[in-house]
């Protein structure tokens, strides 16, 4: 297939978070398969770059065009992503495009992409990557941006990606038909991790010995994960469990102080450590030396929980934002979302090396078997051809792919 991927991010931009990474996974193993790939994207990023803009680049065998951003001429204001010379090109090319999948669906690739895929009768799919919630993050901007784009972008989809029964109940709540919908979880490149680090290394960096346990939490330490829950239900465990410490690992989103103010009420000093943004050598070698991977709160299908499965460590998460069911019982535990059932669940890992090794053996097997791209790319091949053959047969007698039905051209 002949297949257009539509992301606001993409490699090299991985500071960006999961959006670049899991489009660049998704968009390389179907080059891999035998796929032709194009990539409409961006070349924004917090930090200086040399992207190739507004022309037609490769990146790993792959056709990816890298857009300008408006907002590089906007002086002292913030516009939203503007793509001024995306139009242009999706109107000239998406016709030629078997499939189209749009990753992230507030952005104004979406809009754009969307609308020429509708005009050109080009099947697209839609996976929101957890983000179809209003209310996180800029919750008065996303209502907005809902107001006039969503439901059109969402309902003209042939098919939509949910990583988690979660995220598919809100597609059903916006209309979407079960039909329409894959749940589909993101996957780790087993590739990338030819070499776990040795146990010991993260805790010497850090002064830890090895009797200590160590509760981890890694990633954007922002209130929407439940940080706070976290630091009151370690002050729980840290009653039972005087050898243990919380090691937050992440950088600062802006609520540090709080957090810390937090940690100080409440006696915790010298037993919860701040790291800040570490490399991927020492978020690997942290993953290895926890004893327990804790998540509050989350949305979507966090690349975390299967690191922290590759290097065989259990995992503490609640219901509270998104569910992975596949999580309770078997890699580790889903409670509920206050500052005692967070503590019950971590004491009962701290407690019993037993049940901690045999949750680290079982998720290492799952991640090996089930959460790697090959296989979940072959998910989604099969999702494509079943979307695309509904599309196609689901046209208005006398539409066919590349004639346009009554829309209208607005870019």
């Amino acid at each position: 297939m002949k297949i257009l991927q539509v992301t606001p991010f993409f490699k090299p931009l991985w500071e960006s978070g999961g959006v670049a990474r899991v489009a660049y996974d998704i968009s390389r193993t179907l080059h891999e398969n035998g796929h032709d790939i194009t990539v409409y994207t961006t070349n924004r990023s917090i930090y200086p770059n040399d992207l190739p803009t507004n022309r037609l680049t490769s990146v790993d065998g792959m056709d990816v065009y890298y857009f300008e951003n408006l907002r590089k001429y906007a002086l002292g204001v913030t516009p939203p992503v503007m793509p001024y010379r995306m139009p242009a090109v999706a109107r000239r090319e998406t016709d030629g495009f078997d499939l189209v999948h749009i990753h992230d669906h507030r952005t104004m690739l979406t809009i754009i992409a969307s609308h020429y895929a509708r005009k050109y009768g080009v099947p697209y799919v839609l996976q929101a990557h957890g983000a179809l919630p209003q209310d996180t993050g800029s919750a008065r901007m996303k209502r907005l941006f809902d107001r006039f784009w969503s439901e059109k972008v969402i309902l003209g989809a042939a098919g939509v990606i949910a990583l988690n029964e979660t995220e598919a109940e809100r597609y059903r709540e916006l209309g979407v038909a079960d039909e329409r919908i894959a749940i589909i979880p993101n996957g780790i490149d087993l590739a990338e991790y030819p070499d776990l680090p040795v146990r010991g290394r993260f805790r010497t960096a850090w002064g830890i010995d090895d009797a200590t346990k160590v509760v981890l939490y890694l990633g954007r330490l922002d209130p929407t994960k439940g940080i706070d829950l976290l630091i009151r239900s370690f002050a729980v465990v840290a009653r039972e469990f005087d050898d243990a410490v919380l090691m937050l690992v992440g950088g600062d989103m802006g609520h540090n102080d709080e957090f810390r103010q937090r940690v100080e009420s409440l006696g915790l000093d010298d037993r919860v450590v701040f790291t800040g943004f570490v490399s991927k050598e020492d978020k690997m070698a942290a993953y290895t030396d926890a004893d327990v991977f804790v998540t509050p709160s989350f949305t979507g299908f966090p690349v975390t929980f299967l690191e922290a499965c590759l290097c065989g460590t259990p995992i503490v998460t609640t219901g509270k934002g998104d569910l992975l069911g596949w999580i309770d019982n078997s890699v580790g535990f889903n409670t509920g979302y206050t500052a005692e059932a967070l503590a019950d669940a971590i004491g009962r890992l701290l407690a019993d090396e037993t049940l901690r090794a045999g949750f680290g053996e079982q998720a290492k097997e799952l991640v090996r078997t089930r959460y790697n791209w090959q296989a979940i790319v072959s998910d989604i091949e099969t999702f494509y051809a079943k979307v695309a053959g509904k599309a196609e047969g689901s046209m208005p007698a006398g539409v066919s792919k590349g004639v346009t039905p009554k829309a209208p051209d607005t870019f």
